[in-house]
């Protein structure tokens, strides 16, 4: 399949062309600046991009692996034009992107073999933790499934009251209990719910505090523990959700988060508000788990699955 071949549905690119609309333009904006007046790609041209990079939140680690590649390409062809630069990032970002493991998918999937299919949800307090619950639950719903919410982030009344807001909206049954309730209880009796209630999802939202990664890594160990009592392989996705709009901060998360327990997924939210939406690009190279969905909008349907190819293209289009 050719790096750019058109696989989302013009109304889902057109809003997450949108939604990049602030990265895009300041990130060529800084770039028309570092080659103002310059024609060929040569060490100072590189510097300055490698700036343009930083500065656009890509994470330094990335940046370093993508100005290697195009040295190598200068060194290669001798003679690259400034005028070639926006092509030659594009292919070298999508190209680097494909070497992670962020799948092609275009569509939300639940396995059919894992019933209910068990979905963590971790991430600080801040970040749209309960907004892509609930924007999840509607996606999963509006393909025929039977989902049920867990709000085990019982350390906060607010999000036990956000969460059943969504419930309320999506028309999905929610399991809680009071505020200071233990979170793995909760969580027991979301899974035991799911099964009884033969549920094909069952999505458990959890506390977003990293005031001490023992006690997280702790608290959500015992969370995994007690639903296994009832589904032996739970959770079957431990979905971390970061604020794009952040910039670096999503990075040190992303660090606190996978060091306390084994994130299988990323979903990056609020790219729409900001120009930082190069740390999607940082992030999937560096943590090398797959950025499943990004936000790129307000309503309901503005989470969308991540695809690499589709990002790159409206990102460099």
């Amino acid at each position: 399949m050719s790096l750019f071949k058109k696989i989302f549905t013009r109304e889902k690119k057109e809003t997450l062309d949108k939604g990049l609309e602030k990265s895009k333009n300041d990130f060529f904006s800084k770039l028309g600046k570092a080659v103002a007046g310059k024609s060929k790609v040569d060490e100072e041209v590189l510097d300055d991009l490698e700036d343009v990079l930083v500065s656009s939140d890509v994470g330094v680690g990335t940046t370093v692996k993508i100005i290697n590649r195009i040295e190598e390409r200068v060194a290669r062809d001798r003679f690259l034009g400034t005028d070639e630069l926006n092509k030659i990032l594009r292919e070298e970002i999508a190209a680097l992107m494909a070497e992670t493991n962020s799948g092609e998918a275009t569509e939300f999937y639940v396995p059919t073999d894992k019933k209910p299919y068990v979905i963590m949800v971790v991430g600080v307090n801040g970040v749209g933790k309960t907004t892509t619950i609930g924007k999840l639950a509607y996606q999963f719903k509006k393909e025929g499934k039977k989902v049920v919410l867990g709000a085990a982030d019982t350390f906060r009344a607010a999000a036990i009251e956000q969460l059943q807001v969504w419930a309320d909206r999506v028309d999905v049954p929610i399991v809680k209990q009071r505020m200071g309730s233990d979170p793995a209880s909760v969580a027991f009796d979301s899974v035991q719910s799911a099964v009884k209630q033969d549920a094909d999802v069952v999505i458990i939202d959890t506390a977003g505090r990293l005031h001490n990664k023992v006690n997280l890594m702790n608290e959500l160990t015992k969370v995994k523990r007690v639903m296994q009592k009832v589904v032996d392989d739970a959770p079957h996705e431990v979905l971390l959700v970061l604020d794009g709009s952040t910039g670096q901060n999503a990075f040190e998360q992303a660090k606190q988060f996978t060091a306390a327990t084994e994130v299988t997924s990323l979903a990056v939210t609020k790219l729409d508000g900001t120009a930082k939406g190069g740390v999607v690009i940082g992030i999937s190279d560096q943590f090398q788990i797959p950025v499943k969905y990004i936000g790129v909008g307000e309503g309901i349907e503005d989470l969308q699955v991540f695809n690499k190819y589709e990002f790159v293209d409206s990102f460099f289009k």
